[in-house]
């Protein structure tokens, strides 16, 4: 669905998470950076899993994108030398660099400074 505005979509429930989403609105200039939790995930085309798993970008056209792919979109949006560095990140072989990063420092978001230990607890199932 079409938002109108690009929307950054982060795990609320990680201290890591969210203090480099609130740094990336400051830095960036993003307007729109939400906790996953407070957002109608169906209305945008996310699942709580994927947010669960990564980082997302709702483009303002609807379109979304995630982890690496997400970060790269926030820093073109970011616009200035926020966008040069969006084009290296996504240059082949440096792609791949920055998404292994990603999912490094993923993993391991509960053991990083600003993380808690109710990064790493698995989400609880519903039985309804």
């Amino acid at each position: 669905m079409a938002t109108g505005r690009p929307l950054l979509v982060f795990d609320g429930d990680c201290a890591f998470c969210t203090t480099w989403a609130r740094r990336s609105q400051r830095w960036l200039g993003l307007d729109h950076v939400e906790p996953w939790q407070f957002l109608d995930l169906a209305e945008l085309g996310l699942t709580a899993e994927q947010c669960d798993r990564a980082v997302q970008w709702v483009a303002a056209d609807g379109s979304t994108c995630s982890a690496e792919f997400a970060v790269i979109a926030a820093l073109r949006h970011g616009g200035g030398a926020w966008a040069v560095l969006a084009r290296v990140l996504a240059l082949p072989g440096l792609r791949q660099f920055t998404g292994a990063v990603y999912r490094l420092v993923a993993r391991y978001r509960h053991r990083l400074p600003g993380g808690t230990a109710a990064c790493s607890l698995p989400r609880c199932q519903s039985n309804s």
